[in-house]
């Protein structure tokens, strides 16, 4: 199978760069006068949040944590938790993707338990038809279907976040199989 029929760019670098200046502009505006904190969803999220925050002119503090799931049901823990004191700060929650919104969901409950000034969450991708809860997301990159992404922070099995544009996996059990189908495209064009 060729790499072609197995991945398909679905957002460009360029197109990433010019919405991310354009979130940064929006949160310039609406945070003018503040020096917001920016918590930033770990790992995949970095790639976004480094580009997002030089596109926004206000001093602002940038703060990461991780999160763990385990169990049968999936339970959503802090495993690693910011540093900053999140009491009376506006925080911007940055996250890479949000899916069925139930993680996002919990780490607002969190963070707003910690008694924000005000809690709002940029995400670089919505995946809308997946969305199983309602859940604000205030500053939204895109909005994609149901596809299984990678590059630009998303990964698979810890590969690919490295990729300058994001793209969409059309057979997964192919890519399974020869992930290097995406490199062969993405960084030769073959």
């Amino acid at each position: 199978m060729e790499g072609g029929d197995v991945v398909t760019k679905v957002i460009d670098a360029r197109d990433l760069s010019a919405r991310a200046a354009e979130l940064g502009a929006a949160l310039t505006q609406d945070y003018h006068g503040t020096k917001p904190v920016f918590v930033t969803v770990m790992s995949g999220a970095l790639w976004f949040v480094a580009d997002l925050v030089r596109q926004v002119d206000l001093p602002v503090e940038v703060d990461f944590l991780m999160l763990n799931r385990f169990g049968e049901g999936g339970r959503i823990r802090i495993a690693t938790d910011t540093a900053t004191a999140l009491t009376g700060r506006d925080v911007i929650l940055v996250e890479d993707i949000v899916d069925t919104g139930l993680t996002l969901t919990v780490l607002r409950k969190l963070i707003a338990e910690r008694e924000p000034a005000s809690l709002k969450t940029v995400a670089l991708i919505d995946k809308v038809p997946r969305r199983l809860v309602d859940v604000p997301i205030e500053y939204r990159g895109f909005e994609v279907g149901d596809e299984y992404l990678v590059g630009y922070g998303l990964d698979h099995r810890g590969l690919y976040r490295n990729l300058a544009d994001i793209w969409a996996v059309l057979d997964l059990e192919a890519f399974q199989a020869a992930p290097d189908a995406l490199a062969r495209v993405a960084l030769t064009g073959s």
